[in-house]
């Protein structure tokens, strides 16, 4: 029998405890369009060199602390000094290490809502305040109230994701310009879907040292399995969000892999234009379909509201009926009757565009 736990939670702190954690509905499906994922595995020929790299590698010794060959390769790749750059177990280390250092008691986070939920379960373990803002109708982004927020919460930060997850929407051109210029916290840009469509922050790093840029191989890269981020910023900015990473954060098999898929950065780039390709071809093909808005994407996934069915129950149809696994975000805020699809292959989204018909059907 386990003891009473009320003795021990009560010394957890309420901010903490009035959080949910952030996970996933466990299940698999045929057809697995639920995490933003590569349909793409990595090509076997780079297969076979990480590997063989790895085999040829010390594995009694730690990785290296500072891994100075792939952050070089990574400061030539995004045009950025090498002593700017932090490497973590994907990006979403990045984004707790940056909040750690960054968020005392009683500090705001501004964000736009909806967007990822990290950013919320962050500020609130850290002891912060966070103030979402809606985004328009429309899912675009409203940057007079994302400022206006900014500076009437004196916002010791602002997360913005762009594209943001879970809508697919980009911020609008000088839309990180203005929020440095007339905002006083720092800018954090969320480009984790980056190469799939929309600008980049990356110029302005040598403009303002209050920007941090997170990027990650997960998405554009296809190594969601073997977790692998990196952050940008001011060098001086960088050694401090350093010590809130933990010593040896990011395993070396990892490390080969990453450093060896840059390499490769021409081939992957090829994939990343044929998962465009089919985000564009699905989105036209959804737009056919009586009963459901589609919003514009630049990710590798596409949004959608149902107007006729419940999206519980498509989200269960499409799992049952059709081994489909889509991501059922309609709980979230501003989210009723949303589904998030993943891009994957042809055969797949071409599936799941008949099954979507069939169900409003009837």
């Amino acid at each position: 029998m386990l003891p009473d736990p009320r003795d021990g939670l009560a010394l957890i702190k309420p901010a903490v405890r009035g959080q949910s954690a952030y996970t996933l509905e466990a299940s698999q499906a045929r057809r697995k369009l639920n995490q933003n994922e590569s349909p793409l595995d990595l090509p076997p020929e780079l297969k076979r060199r990480i590997l063989e790299r790895v085999a040829a590698a010390a594995w009694h010794r730690y990785p290296e602390f500072a891994p100075a060959t792939l952050l070089a390769d990574l400061a030539q790749r995004v045009g950025w000094t090498a002593d700017g750059i932090l490497v973590g177990n994907g990006s979403n280390e990045l984004i707790q290490a940056s909040l750690t250092v960054l968020l005392e008691a009683g500090d705001v986070t501004v964000a736009p809502a909806p967007t990822f939920a990290l950013y919320r379960l962050l500020t609130a373990v850290l002891g912060g305040r966070y103030v979402p803002v809606p985004l328009r109708e429309d899912f675009s982004y409203d940057l007079d109230a994302l400022v206006e927020a900014a500076r009437r919460e004196r916002a010791k930060v602002v997360v913005v994701n762009s594209p943001n997850n879970p809508t697919g929407s980009v911020l609008p051109d000088g839309a990180v310009e203005r929020l440095l210029a007339e905002t006083s916290g720092f800018i954090i840009c969320d480009e984790a879907y980056q190469e799939f469509g929309g600008p980049t922050a990356l110029p302005l790093l040598h403009q303002s040292s209050r920007l941090i840029v997170l990027r990650t191989f997960s998405k554009a890269m296809g190594m969601a399995g073997l977790r692998f981020g990196y952050g940008l910023a001011h060098p001086a900015v960088a050694k401090e969000i350093a010590k809130a990473k933990l010593p040896y954060n990011v395993n070396a098999l990892t490390l080969i892999a990453a450093a060896t898929a840059l390499q490769d950065g021409a081939a992957l780039a090829e994939r990343v234009a044929a998962i465009v390709r089919e985000r564009d071809r699905t989105i036209a093909r959804l737009r056919t379909l009586e009963g459901l808005t589609v919003f514009p994407s630049a990710a590798n996934f596409v949004l959608i509201r149902l107007h006729k069915v419940p999206a519980r129950m498509v989200f269960q149809r499409l799992l049952s009926e059709y081994g489909i696994l889509v991501r059922d975000v309609s709980a979230g805020a501003g989210l009723a009757e949303c589904l998030r699809l993943t891009i994957g292959t042809r055969e797949d989204m071409d599936a799941t565009v008949s099954a979507l018909e069939a169900i409003l059907q009837g």
